[in-house]
């Protein structure tokens, strides 16, 4: 049994006594949107209130769930109970939802936004009928608020690196044609045909090939990258793997800027799992595939999330756009055959892998399939992250 088969067998069994778990959980949102509304003074407070009392409460740092504007948020799981989703909840309110739900019998419907699970309070309306969270579609963003993103075993507990199995096993011309047919397009704006883009790259002459993560994000208000990165940093890491074998790349980079400190964190936590479970290095799972990755911090240049400006950085070189042809496709990093993607796009992937094209292209328009991240900011009401099917009018949204 492989390391990477042992990590499953924990990781279901972990899972599961979580899910099913008899002492009570709170999922607290301490991805960087609830860290600058308090989330790290609400888990202070209550560890310490644990820690003092001697209780038996599990604590877990989750990522983003969406609704930044009613950080921080916590889930809190208690036997016998629904999964009560709570906004707004600073220190005293953690300590109260404590002391009232969890100890006591008062769910405190004040706070709640709703239920994540079907059950008890009857009063407390479902989660997913809230306005923020009724229009979306979760597949990007499926473990994002849910799962520990430090602990890789979450992420294999709901089937993660299935989809990079998956593409070992049928091969990379399969795996190109797959993602061919779920008519996948590039997420960073361009909206390129992503097996075109691998194309492109897999035909062009020479051994060497590299694949680049682009996480450099600098549009204003936008953070739907970072979000997933700090909320499912895995998912990220195995579209790049399905990317690389597909392509026949040997080394990757994550460019991602240096303000992005949390995710930066992530990605090193999650690499490092990866190097563990056999993931990374050389004759991947036996499949004489070799990969591996380096994370490049960027310094928040806005012109490098330009492909050619952001390869001259990489390279040591001034961050400046050049002009093409020749694409990075046929001559981009070191002169090699490069591809470039999206963090968005490279989290599709693994999807389009486990469950298939014809699953993925259920949603989304005539000419572009699957879901989107939008982030939602600005003069509004309710800002945050939000994952809808491509072709939904703005005035749904």
């Amino acid at each position: 049994m492989t390391l990477l088969q042992q990590a499953y067998t924990t990781a279901k069994a972990q899972w599961d006594k979580l899910q099913a778990s008899e002492v009570p959980v709170f999922f607290v949102g301490a991805a960087t949107c609830g860290r600058a509304a308090g989330a790290t003074e609400v888990l202070q407070a209550l560890r310490d209130r644990i820690e003092q009392d001697k209780l038996n409460v599990l604590v877990v740092e989750v990522g983003c769930l969406g609704p930044c504007s009613f950080e921080p948020l916590v889930i809190v799981h208690k036997s016998g109970s629904a999964r009560i989703c709570y906004g707004n909840v600073g220190p005293d309110e953690v300590l109260r939802i404590l002391e009232n739900h969890v100890l006591g019998d008062d769910p405190c419907a004040q706070w709640a936004l709703g239920k994540t699970t079907p059950g008890e309070p009857s009063d407390i309306d479902d989660f997913n009928a809230h306005p923020m969270m009724r229009p979306q579609v979760r597949h990007i963003l499926r473990n994002c608020g849910l799962i520990d993103p430090a602990n890789v075993h979450h992420y294999l507990a709901r089937d993660g690196y299935r989809g990079f199995l998956k593409a070992i096993e049928v091969g990379p011309e399969k795996t190109l044609e797959e993602v061919k047919a779920s008519r996948l397009r590039g997420r960073g704006g361009a909206g390129f045909p992503t097996w075109r883009k691998w194309q492109f790259c897999r035909t062009a002459p020479g051994p060497t090939k590299y694949l680049i993560c682009n996480a450099d994000e600098g549009d204003p208000g936008a953070f739907m990258n970072r979000s997933l990165i700090e909320g499912d940093p895995h998912a990220v890491l195995e579209g790049m793997l399905i990317a690389a074998f597909t392509l026949g790349a040997s080394q990757g980079y994550i460019y991602c800027r240096a303000e992005y400190p949390l995710a930066l964190q992530r990605l090193d936590v999650a690499i490092g799992q990866m190097r563990e479970l056999g993931l990374l290095g050389d004759d991947i799972q036996g499949s004489g595939f070799s990969f591996d990755l380096s994370v490049k911090k960027g310094a928040g240049a806005f012109v490098c999330g330009e492909e050619t400006a952001l390869i001259a950085s990489i390279e040591g070189r001034r961050g400046m756009p050049q002009p093409r042809p020749p694409f990075p496709a046929v001559s981009g990093l070191l002169g090699k055959p490069t591809v470039i993607q999206n963090v968005e796009t490279l989290g599709n992937l693994p999807l389009i892998l486990r469950n298939g094209a014809e699953w993925y292209t259920r949603y989304g328009s005539e000419t572009s399939k699957g879901t989107k991240t939008f982030a939602l900011a600005g003069k509004i009401t309710r800002t945050g992250l939000v994952e809808v099917p491509l072709g939904i009018k703005l005035k749904d949204i």
